[in-house]
């Protein structure tokens, strides 16, 4: 019978620069998804198969993470927090939580979203008696990413990052979880700027450690861009496969939380969510995917279509939005045209 896998780390990362301005005042983990937290839905993915002590490791606005999920009681976990004061790189963040890793562990980067089936690959690893386990997704074009070959058992052969078209050997990447035994962290220097995927990985591959990489097809999605960000959006509230949080939609796909209201003679076509104290003026159109989060003011006559919006947002009459984020207690005017962009927070630089 094999020990069940109870920790894991989250790697919270940097200000994820390739996600600003969206990132200048909110740290990438604290991103809304579906109206909570991109974090939070990593935190109810791995309490799912049981994980419920978790560490994050952080660096960037740190205390807007702390604020928010505090000891994790409210969210059904045991969280701790490493803090960075200065950039350690993804093995060093993950040295510094050694003191919490005494068994098999999860390691997951946190601008990732899967529903990878964790259980299995647990069982994949135990049966291999894998040191370290890399899963691998499949990608069309792996030339942004880590390239992870293996045999075929499942073993590790070698890593080439970022490769030239002409040197791709393998569409399987490094997808950013991983599940590790205690002793690898012996290999990683305290203290000091250390990557997994270029440090620690092929070091231990030259020590002959067992390394496996397992494969799966669902769903992966790394958040690392606005247009992915909203993509996210969008896919999760077209899936069937919602967060656990989410009810069961109404009348035209639409998601309406307690304390929003919605006139009689708004025109939705969902899926869409409208959150708590919003208003959906006059013959408003949303046509889904449409996310709007708390405290929403939507004109008469305006349109939204594959948007999202944060919390705070007034959108004017007759205002037209389409494929587009818009930030906290930001205001669009009326009649105003917002088509492919990122409307920043209020008071963003």
């Amino acid at each position: 019978m094999f020990k069940p896998l109870h920790k894991a780390v989250i790697l919270v990362g940097g200000e994820g620069t390739r996600l600003r301005p969206l990132t200048n005042s909110v740290p990438k983990p604290m991103l809304p998804v579906l109206n909570r937290p991109f974090l939070e839905h990593t935190i109810h993915y791995l309490k799912k198969y049981g994980i419920t002590e978790i560490i994050l490791a952080l660096s960037y606005l740190p205390g807007a993470i702390k604020g928010y999920f505090g000891d994790g009681r409210a969210f059904g976990v045991r969280l701790h927090y490493t803090i960075e004061d200065s950039p350690l790189g993804t093995a060093g963040a993950v040295k510094k939580s050694e003191k919490y890793l005494d068994s098999t562990f999860a390691v997951l980067n946190g601008d990732i979203y899967t529903d990878l089936d964790m259980a299995a690959m647990l069982a994949f690893h135990r049966h291999k008696k894998a040191t370290a386990t890399i899963a691998l997704t499949w990608v069309d074009n792996p030339c942004a990413f880590g390239v992870v070959e293996t045999d075929g058992n499942g073993k590790v052969r070698q890593f080439i990052e970022k490769p030239a078209p002409d040197k791709v050997t393998t569409n399987w990447i490094n997808a950013g979880v991983y599940l590790l035994e205690p002793e690898v962290l012996g290999q990683v220097p305290a203290k000091t700027p250390y990557m997994f995927e270029r440090g620690l990985f092929p070091r231990l591959l030259e020590l002959g450690k067992n390394m496996c990489g397992y494969q799966f097809r669902s769903r992966w999605l790394d958040m690392g861009t606005a247009e992915k960000y909203l993509c996210l959006n969008c896919d999760l509230l077209v899936s069937g496969d919602k967060p656990d949080f989410m009810d069961m939609p109404g009348e035209d796909g639409l998601y309406c939380a307690e304390g929003a209201t919605i006139d009689p003679s708004a025109q939705i076509n969902g899926p869409a969510i409208v959150a708590s104290r919003s208003r959906i003026g006059r013959q408003v159109r949303l046509i889904g995917p449409v996310v709007i989060g708390a405290d929403c003011t939507i004109g008469d006559g305006a349109v939204l279509e594959e948007a999202v919006l944060w919390q705070g947002v007034t959108i004017g009459a007759g205002a037209v939005l389409r494929k587009c984020i818009v930030g906290n207690d930001t205001e669009i005017q009326p009649g105003e045209r917002v088509i492919d962009c990122v409307v920043p927070p209020r008071g963003t630089d």
